[in-house]
């Protein structure tokens, strides 16, 4: 005898049927259809809701076999109909991501990596990174110590570089024009120093280029705590829109995913790949992709993680099609 049928002895009344018993997993599976499909108008006032709820958009396609699987056990046709709605969901929102694309080779290769201040193989984290055979790297999270280890380790293939505060470039092609830019948020001290512009000179056309390292977000009592990151995020974009440099390239620990609207201010001055979900963080199961290379007046063609180093997070290889070509 089943769990319903016992019920409706017990109570007199009459047994569910398949079409009356899970309401409540229907409606689950109507409420994550509904972020995937509407997701930028979650309000962020609600401790950043907003911001939380699109960090983690394709995670929401979870609700799929959770849902079916909890439908089954309920014996609830009602559920299992319903789960079809975030599966549509899903697959209407990250469709053009998963479709396969041959992607242009470009012309200048990019490896973005937060090396982590931690970090004790620089040997390693090197050997990785030179082996995707950038003619670019750019990295956050260095010391004064480790980016001469570094400078050390890609003497022969990046012998130009660029350091500043805790961020650096080391690069095939000669730089020039080497800044920094302050993108402090405000009430941080002038030792937050984590953004750096220089120009790639090749054949005589020059790049500029950004690396920079945003402010992490949290956890805490007023829920996801964002508002530094989008402070600092604001100033880049300020600093980006005022380049007269024709081609840029932005690359950096931008700790927030391109689907964040809080970092639209920049993400609105420049185009990423896509296709793909290459997430890089946390590196022992990467869950978002805060890691990114990103482009104004070239285009990305493809941007891929790369074998996990002594980082929490792991690296990235972007390939750009530039003017150049």
């Amino acid at each position: 005898m089943t769990v319903d049928a016992r019920h409706a002895i017990h109570t007199g009344r009459p047994a569910k049927t398949a079409w009356q018993r899970g309401r409540l997993l229907a409606l689950g599976s109507v409420l994550a259809a509904l972020l995937l499909v509407a997701h930028e108008y979650v309000p962020n006032r609600w401790g950043d809701l907003g911001s939380l709820v699109q960090s983690f958009l394709p995670w929401l396609g979870l609700a799929v076999p959770l849902g079916i699987l909890a439908a089954l056990l309920r014996r609830s046709a009602l559920a299992v109909l319903a789960v079809l709605l975030p599966l549509a969901a899903w697959i209407w929102v990250f469709l053009p991501q998963i479709r396969a694309e041959a992607a242009a080779p470009g012309d200048l290769t990019v490896v973005q990596h937060n090396v982590s201040d931690t970090n004790t193989d620089v040997e390693g984290t090197a050997e990785v990174l030179l082996a995707a055979e950038p003619d670019v790297v750019t990295l956050t999270e260095v010391s004064d110590t480790t980016a001469d280890q570094f400078t050390q380790a890609f003497a022969e293939t990046l012998p130009h570089h660029e350091t500043q505060g805790t961020v650096g470039i080391w690069s095939r092609y000669p730089l020039k024009g080497a800044q920094a830019v302050d993108i402090r948020p405000e009430g941080v001290d002038a030792s937050w120093d984590r953004c750096l512009r220089v120009v790639i000179q090749r054949e005589g056309a020059g790049v500029a280029l950004f690396v920079a390292h945003l402010p992490s977000v949290r956890f805490g009592t007023g829920g996801f705590e964002t508002d530094l990151r989008n402070a600092s995020g604001q100033r880049l974009a300020d600093a980006v829109d005022a380049e007269q440099t024709e081609t840029v390239i932005v690359a950096g620990d931008l700790n927030a995913v391109l689907a964040d609207d809080a970092i639209a201010p920049l993400t609105n001055l420049v185009t990423a790949p896509t296709t793909g979900f290459e997430f890089t963080y946390p590196a022992v199961f990467p869950v978002a992709q805060i890691d990114h290379v990103l482009a104004r007046g070239a285009t990305v063609t493809e941007v891929r993680a790369l074998p996990r180093t002594a980082s929490d997070h792991l690296p990235v290889v972007a390939y750009v099609d530039t003017p150049w070509s």
